[in-house]
């Protein structure tokens, strides 16, 4: 058992030592600027040696992928789509069909053009927001509290561990899901886009 244990060891040191120079071998000193310099300059040659052979930039392969005209424009009609379908009361089943209406307008936009990712998103969070806005108005009383009373139940264990703004946030977003779920809308922000 000795011998074991000493073949392990020495087995260790020996390729411990060629580590431990090759650590030394490859720190080198700071110069000043001339030393950046040499620097950026090996960084350059690096970057133009790994370019070599790259695959020339083409249209198609400056879209973002997983985002073409056709799947962002498909995600905007099927929200659209169950806006209309969905059964709502009074404002908002106004809001759900105004924001139908500018959906349907954005989906034509993104199919002709490439659409302004972050000022699209921008759009359809704005659209959520008074959406939700009106959901909240027009839902019985009742179901609200219920729902409300269900987030802070499933939310008990975790309460100690997080900070009043946190949990504020969280019971906002479950409430925000429970109206959802409960007139079988979708969320509208491209995050929630399918990927098929």
């Amino acid at each position: 058992m000795q011998n074991y244990f000493n073949y392990f060891t020495e087995i260790e040191e020996h390729f411990q030592r060629p580590r431990k120079a090759a650590v030394k071998a490859r720190t080198r000193r700071i110069n000043g600027l001339a030393w950046c310099s040499q620097e950026v300059m090996k960084a350059v040659e690096d970057m133009q040696e790994a370019a070599i052979g790259a695959s020339t930039v083409t249209k198609e392969s400056v879209a973002a992928p997983g985002l073409e005209h056709d799947r962002i424009a498909n995600h905007l009609e099927a929200c659209a789509a169950a806006l209309r379908k969905a059964k709502l009361l009074s404002v908002a089943g106004q809001t759900a069909s105004e924001s139908a209406d500018r959906l349907q307008t954005l989906a034509t936009e993104a199919r002709a053009t490439q659409p302004d990712l972050e000022a699209l998103e921008r759009h359809l969070t704005v659209m959520e927001e008074k959406l939700f806005a009106a959901l909240t108005a027009t839902t019985p009383e009742t179901d609200l509290l219920q729902m409300r009373e269900q987030a802070a139940r499933e939310l008990a264990p975790y309460r100690s561990r997080m900070k009043t703004v946190q949990i504020r946030q969280i019971e906002q977003q479950f409430l925000h899901k429970r109206l959802l779920e409960k007139w079988s809308l979708p969320r509208l922000s491209l995050f929630y886009m399918s990927q098929a």
